[in-house]
């Protein structure tokens, strides 16, 4: 599949993750996300389509609908990316700490 953005462009967008955290927990149909949302059906089917581009949602169809569900491989793909950033920030702020409880007790 050609995908015309990535991942990180398709999460930028704060509809785009709300309806990833709708579907986390359980597949939904375009109808049932699009309820959850005060824009028009087309704009989140746009959002559906780019996030399915992406990978982020797979899609099966069960007689007359479509079910969308949270692609967990995706979604650790991000989480390992982002991993080195969160322990390098955690790494920082226990130092910060560390620095502030000596500081405190003038030692």
């Amino acid at each position: 599949m050609d995908l015309r953005r990535d991942v990180f462009q398709a999460i930028a967008d704060p509809t785009r993750r709300a309806i990833l955290v709708l579907v986390a927990s359980q597949a939904m149909t375009a109808g049932a996300i699009a309820a959850n949302f005060e824009t028009a059906r087309p704009t989140v089917s746009k959002h559906l389509q780019i996030l399915s581009e992406c990978e982020l949602l797979k899609h099966e169809q069960k007689g007359r609908e479509i079910y969308y569900q949270l692609n967990p491989k995706k979604m650790k793909e991000i989480a390992d990316f982002i991993e080195p950033f969160r322990k390098m920030w955690d790494d920082r702020f226990n130092k910060l700490e560390a620095v502030m409880k000596k500081y405190k007790t003038g030692k």
